[in-house]
Order: C-alpha cells, then structure tokens, then sequence
C-alpha cells in the first residue's frame, strides 16, 4: 500500500497514548490538596487538549473559582507530581506499535506535535519506549508563547524540520484547527479525548482504530495552498 505522504504527525494525549489515568490522577490529587474537589475522569477530559494552564484554569473554574494566582500556585505543584508518575498508567492505544512499523518500513519520517510541554512530553515518550521513533518533537513551549495548537506555528514547524507532503493525525479541535491552517490533511481518533463527537470536527477521514490508519492515509491527498 503507497502512501502520498513522506511525513506523518501525531498527536500526543489521546492519539499516541491514552494518558487520562495519569492526567485525572494528577489534577485530582493537586485540587485535593488545595482544598478543591475533585473531579471524575470524563470531566477532566473534557478540559485535556490546550496544555497544563489550560487545564488548570478549567480544572479552578469547575471548584470553586479563583484569579490567575491560583493557577500560578498549582502549576508547578502539577507539573512536578506529573513528572514524578509520567507513564504509571499511560500506555499506547491498541494497534499503535504495528501501524508505526508499516509506516516506518515504508520509510515515513514520524513526528510528534503536542500541547503538553516538552518537558513533560520527552519524559513520557522515553519511558513508553516511543521517542526513538520520532524525528521531530515539538511541545506546546518548543517555539514560545502564543504558539501552541491552535496556532498552525508547531504544524508548519515539523514540516521544514522534516519535509513534505505531510498528513497529521489527533483527537480534538485544536488538531483539526491548526493542521488545516498549515494546510495539511488530518485523521481524527474517535477513541481520544474529544469533548464533541470527532465526526463534527471537520477532519478529512476518521478512524476508529489504528488498524484504519494506513488505508486512511492512502485515500488521502495532500492539501496545496
């Protein structure tokens, strides 16, 4: 099967790796100790996809409130706690390592393009054994403020580091929003962290599972602008 694509992009939570044990665990344990409720998984889901603050923010808003300062205060307090259990429940999603291989044996550079801060996304894909796979690795702070997804700025950055045409591959809005922008064709997961039905995002193709990745990608046709 021939793929029009010399670059693939990936997504990180609820693409590569479904991470919603190690992220709910996290926020829940910072909120507990600040006082705050905690929160049921689905919730924290919905509130995944813009980074830490973003999640943050949400997370404060949903118990009880609080200024710019309460996010201050907890972020680093989240950011450590993550850090010290990256990858205790996260795992890749079922199919993941074989669709890699047929893309790497047909010799695709792979790269990652994510919100999460890349100190925390670097960490995670070297202790789930995926980082080795991957030529480029942007994070939502590789090319500073204002730049993460939505934005296409990360987008277009992984196509000079790594060439075209390329293909991206994501869970949520932000995926779509930033691909499209830069004028790459996109595969939304229906098995990530989507607040809303992937089907009304607008993506070129959707997939169920990652055994749908290859033929998806080979009924695609780059974008040109």
């Amino acid at each position: 099967m021939s793929l029009p694509f010399a670059t693939i992009g990936f997504d990180l939570d609820g693409t590569l790796l479904d991470t919603s044990g190690d992220l709910a665990a996290t926020l829940n344990r910072v909120l507990a100790e600040d006082g705050r409720q905690t929160l049921p998984l689905d919730r924290v889901l919905r509130m995944v996809g813009r980074g830490v603050r973003a999640l943050l923010e949400q997370a404060v808003a949903a118990t009880g409130g609080g200024d710019g300062q309460v996010v201050e205060r907890l972020h680093p307090r989240f950011v450590q706690t993550y850090a010290a259990h990256i990858a205790d429940h996260s795992r890749p999603y079922p199919g993941l390592i074989e669709a890699l291989d047929a893309l790497a044996a047909r010799g695709v550079t792979l790269a990652v393009v994510t919100n999460k801060p890349e100190a925390l996304t670097l960490p995670l894909l070297e202790a789930t054994g995926l980082l080795p796979r991957f030529a480029c690795v942007i994070g939502g702070d590789t090319l500073g403020p204002g730049t993460a997804k939505p934005s296409p700025a990360p987008i277009l950055e992984m196509l000079r580091r790594c060439g075209g045409p390329a293909a991206f591959v994501g869970d949520s809005i932000y995926d779509v929003q930033a691909a499209q922008a830069a004028g790459v064709p996109v595969i939304a997961c229906s098995f990530g962290f989507s607040a809303v039905p992937v089907a009304t995002l607008g993506a070129e193709a959707v997939i169920d599972s990652y055994a749908e990745l290859l033929p998806a990608l080979a009924a695609l046709r780059p974008i040109r602008v």
